[in-house]
C-alpha cells in the first residue's frame, strides 16, 4: 500500500505544497511543531534514508537549503533546524522548521492545525521561495 506521503504526492489526499519537481516534493506538515514546519519528500518511497541514491539524497538536500531559506525568511527564527526521524511514516522526509531553542524540536509539541493556517503558510513561503530564485 502506497505510503499516506505517496497519496499526497498523487493527489489522493490533500496537502499545501511549497516546492514539486520531478524528484521530489515539500509541503506543509498536518501536525506542524512550529508555524512554518515543512516536509521535503522524495517521489520515490524510500523508508529509510540512509538507503536513498547518492543523487537522490543530495538533491533534497540542496532543495531543503532553499526551502530553509524562504522559512526563515517567512518566520524569523535563530536557525531553521532539520530533522530526519523516519518513525511516523515509512517514507523519507526531512523536517524543516523556525526553531529558536532545541526544545522548539520537540516532537511532542506537534498538533494538528487547521488546513487554513496550513495554506496561508504554505503561501507564505512558497512566495518567499519565489523571490529567492
Amino acid at each position: 500500500m502506497a505510503s499516506v506521503f505517496s497519496q499526497i504526492i498523487a493527489g489522493d489526499i490533500p496537502g499545501h505544497f511549497v516546492w514539486q519537481d520531478d524528484l521530489c516534493v515539500a509541503f506543509m506538515t498536518i501536525a506542524p511543531i512550529r508555524k512554518g514546519h515543512v516536509l521535503v519528500v522524495p517521489r520515490d518511497e524510500v523508508d529509510h534514508w540512509h538507503d536513498l541514491p547518492d543523487a537522490l539524497a543530495m538533491h533534497l538536500m540542496s532543495i531543503s537549503k532553499k526551502i530553509a531559506k524562504a522559512v526563515q525568511a517567512a518566520y524569523p527564527a535563530k536557525r531553521v533546524g532539520m530533522m530526519i526521524a523516519g518513525l511516523e511514516v515509512p517514507h523519507t522526509h526531512i523536517h524543516l522548521m523556525p526553531i529558536d531553542t532545541m526544545a522548539d524540536m520537540d516532537f511532542a509539541q506537534a498538533r494538528m492545525t487547521d488546513p487554513d493556517q496550513l495554506k496561508l503558510a504554505a503561501s507564505a513561503i512558497s512566495a518567499r521561495i519565489k523571490e529567492l530564485l
